[in-house]
């Protein structure tokens, strides 16, 4: 029987869809796995991988069947259970790197690892007392460190480019209410062939979204941007008065940047897409009534090669594909809960069928 609620086969993007619950703690003795699941379009398990740790954000299925994924953020580094993982399709552990994952990482073409993590350390410039900062690092497969980047170094360049009003708002959040986490940095998207790049190399002006650079969310302070690599400088930033909350702002093919838009304090959710030249929102999907359609928190959408869009609505656990005219053609509530975990999906990846064959090869024999 199936465990979707809508699925329209002709309209709906064909694949499988990647998601994992959260778990804070590793499991202790006697308890049941955690588990990453993979569905197919009937919301059934195509396949489970165990892990003992903690989990935290979501999982990456990389191309010869093998996934990575993150530990909790908040996780003990200091036993060696936290960090990023690569295992095989039984759950056996092929690679770790020891760090505080911090909501997001990509794995690069050769191999390497940009991760988000964090650092805590005094800051005058954001007021007394201690801070937790930003802090990004790229380390190859043999754990070298080889590029690193600090988010209070850049404050700077962040206030000259939001102007007066929205460094304005930028300050106040990062001097008052959220004083300790000033950012809450929760997104590392690497930016890849796209639009608005070759546009801007057209017009001769700088290339702020060439391929390679990165693109953030300071979650804390309604704010996304562009990080240019690898010389660290912010070249880009926007959202102060209009988004709330975000998570996961990332470059579609076309140049937009596609985000999950929470809404923590205005109520109500959407996904939008963004032309970052002309910072006007092209495209956007809400609810009727919008309050209806709510995740205060974690979440993130996925534009799928048929131009529909998926979105996860986290703190429901819920996963739900639309058209661009806002109709629901896909929709899954986990059903797989774990009693020890809250009932919430940070973020869900779907894959076609022939990305997946691999790992399904192996499982099969």
């Amino acid at each position: 029987m199936a465990k979707t609620t809508v699925h329209d086969p002709d309209r709906a993007w064909r694949g499988y869809t990647l998601f994992c619950e959260t778990f804070g703690e590793p499991a202790g003795p006697g308890e049941p796995d955690r588990s990453i699941y993979l569905i197919d379009m009937d919301g059934e398990i195509a396949h489970e991988w165990p892990v003992r740790t903690s989990l935290q954000s979501y999982a990456r299925l990389l191309p010869g069947g093998d996934l990575i994924y993150p530990t909790h953020d908040r996780s003990e580094v200091a036993r060696g259970t936290a960090g990023l993982f690569e295992i095989a399709p039984d759950g056996s552990v092929v690679w770790s790197y020891r760090c505080r994952t911090d909501h997001d990482f990509q794995v690069l073409a050769g191999g390497n690892v940009l991760v988000h993590t964090i650092t805590e350390g005094m800051w005058p410039a954001l007021g007394p007392e201690l801070k937790r900062h930003p802090y990004m690092i790229e380390a190859t497969r043999d754990k070298e460190l080889v590029w690193e980047w600090r988010g209070q170094e850049h404050l700077e360049e962040l206030r000259e480019l939001l102007g007066a009003d929205r460094w304005g708002h930028v300050f106040g959040r990062a001097t008052g209410e959220f004083a300790f986490d000033w950012a809450h940095n929760n997104t590392l998207q690497v930016i890849g062939p796209n639009a608005t790049f070759e546009k801007e190399q057209a017009a001769g002006s700088t290339p702020r979204f060439r391929p390679g650079n990165i693109l953030f969310s300071y979650r804390s302070c309604d704010v996304i941007g562009a990080i240019e690599r690898p010389g660290g400088r912010i070249v880009w930033a926007w959202g102060p008065g209009v988004i709330d909350g975000q998570h996961k702002p990332h470059m579609l093919e076309n140049g937009n940047v596609l985000l999950f838009d929470n809404g923590t304090l205005r109520g109500h959710s959407r996904g939008i897409e963004l032309n970052p030249l002309t910072e006007r929102i092209e495209w956007q999907y809400t609810a009727e009534p919008k309050e209806s359609f709510f995740a205060p928190y974690i979440s993130g959408a996925q534009r799928l090669p048929n131009g529909n869009t998926l979105i996860c609505e986290g703190s429901k656990a819920r996963l739900f594909e639309v058209t661009p005219d806002g109709s629901i053609v896909w929709e899954f509530v986990n059903p797989y809960r774990n009693p020890a975990a809250p009932p919430n999906i940070y973020r869900c990846l779907r894959y076609s069928p022939e990305y997946c064959r691999p790992l399904l090869r192996r499982v099969q024999g």
